[in-house]
């Protein structure tokens, strides 16, 4: 996309709904992963560290302008779970290294698994002739 395009409000809805279903499937992945009930509060609970790291990520990357771009994502990855895991961490008062791991890589995959989904999906769709 080019700075000369406007970009829909649609798509940074959907782009802003895709972030936060990526990070509740997480938690409820971990959540299930530990055998822990997955149900609304305890998702939320588990969520809401990361939930609140996605809006800063969003934030400060300015996610709003180009929210399918990858480096845009890497910027709201990067605010998510570096805010996440520090709330968490405040809280619960530790963080093993596994959790760190497991977490930075899994939303990796979720939050810039979309965004190149999407980029792959719009360079396939139909070329101009």
């Amino acid at each position: 996309m080019t700075t000369t395009q406007a970009l829909r409000p649609a798509t940074v809805t959907l782009a802003a709904g895709a972030d936060a279903l990526a990070v509740l499937v997480f938690a409820a992945v971990g959540r299930s992963a530990h055998a822990e009930v997955v149900d609304a509060f305890g998702l939320l609970t588990t969520a809401a560290p990361f939930l609140l790291g996605l809006v800063v990520g969003w934030l400060v990357g300015r996610a709003w302008r180009a929210p399918l771009r990858l480096p845009v994502g890497v910027a709201v990855w990067v605010g998510t779970v570096v805010v996440g895991l520090g709330v968490r961490a405040a809280f619960t008062h530790r963080l093993p290294l596994t959790f760190v791991l497991v977490a930075a890589v899994s939303l990796a995959l979720f939050l810039l698994g979309w965004r190149a989904i999407a980029q792959l999906v719009a360079r396939s769709g139909p070329s101009a002739s």
